[in-house]
């Protein structure tokens, strides 16, 4: 089954030449069911970018999804044109009085800064409350897992040495969980961060619960008992060339930035990269939205009860 996009949404015609499922809004109204709401509170300065990303996962399910693409209201995006922005997304006041089956929150380039001193901060953390009432499961990457995860539990982030930068194995913790029900042995996801958080501190809190790790990038995915919050520390949701494109970025700036780990062949940055993630985005994705939000949220969405 499709997500249920506008047609003028670039990513319609992109997913659309890859052959993922999506429906207009005018087909998606004459259905007799109910699709899942998911809402997307983008937080990357490139939204049209990450959009298509998180689409194209979704979309490739059996589900039918309905998604509200949300902005912040107090931070001015200043990397897609205005226009955009006033088609396509909306506020959180727009939207907070509505009930949600899933919530993804994005990652965002600031981990650098104390949380209370990013722009936006008071206003993500009325959305975060909110999700708690409002959203059946919740799920969040990279800084917004981290921001999650001090928000809710007080658990804190820590600066690395050096930028954790490239694609890296990981590893199951409990090869039972059901978010990762299918996955290899061994699966590989990108990262791209200078912060992280550190296991010891996850474990001191009866909460969650740590279902996968990397001996390279640390803590890798979290969950709450339940699974109405995920949290997951790295970006299966990139495309093959995004980390080449921060990359190249970085490097022809003339900052201080190393070969993506893992990523291109023999770490010869004149080849293309190897994409060893696909399966396990497109695995992750399918999972949340079909044992944590499809299996398990009230048919009548205006049900959903508290996760507190």
């Amino acid at each position: 089954m499709p997500i249920t996009i506008s047609k003028e949404l670039p990513a319609y015609k992109t997913l659309t030449n890859e052959n993922i499922f999506v429906m207009d809004e005018l087909r998606a109204h004459t259905q007799d069911i109910r699709p899942l709401q998911v809402a997307i509170v983008n937080l990357m300065p490139t939204k049209v970018d990450t959009e298509t990303q998180l689409l194209r996962l979704i979309g490739n399910t059996p589900l039918q999804v309905e998604v509200e693409l949300i902005q912040m209201k107090t931070h001015e995006s200043t990397h897609v044109a205005p226009e955009h922005m006033l088609k396509f997304y909306k506020y959180f006041d727009d939207i907070k009085d509505r009930n949600f089956d899933g919530m993804i929150i994005t990652g965002a380039p600031i981990e650098l800064l104390p949380f209370e001193e990013v722009e936006y901060w008071d206003e993500l953390c009325e959305i975060m409350e909110w999700s708690k009432t409002h959203v059946y499961s919740t799920f969040h990457i990279c800084w917004g897992a981290q921001a999650a995860l001090y928000y809710h539990y007080g658990v804190p982030k820590h600066e690395l040495p050096e930028k954790l930068f490239g694609v890296f194995p990981h590893t199951l913790l409990d090869r039972n969980t059901i978010l990762f029900r299918g996955a290899d042995d061994v699966f590989f996801a990108p990262h791209s961060r200078h912060t992280t958080i550190w296991r010891e501190e996850v474990e001191k809190v009866p909460e969650l619960k740590i279902l996968a790790v990397s001996p390279q990038a640390g803590v890798y995915a979290i969950k709450t008992d339940g699974g109405r919050q995920l949290f997951i520390m790295g970006h299966s949701e990139y495309d093959r060339r995004t980390l080449e494109k921060e990359y190249l970025r970085d490097k022809n700036a003339g900052k201080p930035i190393h070969v993506p780990d893992n990523y291109y062949p023999n770490d010869d940055d004149s080849q293309p990269p190897l994409m060893r993630w696909r399966a396990h985005a497109n695995l992750l994705y399918a999972n949340w939205l079909n044992y944590f939000v499809y299996q398990t949220t009230p048919y009548d969405i205006m049900s959903i009860p508290s996760s507190e």
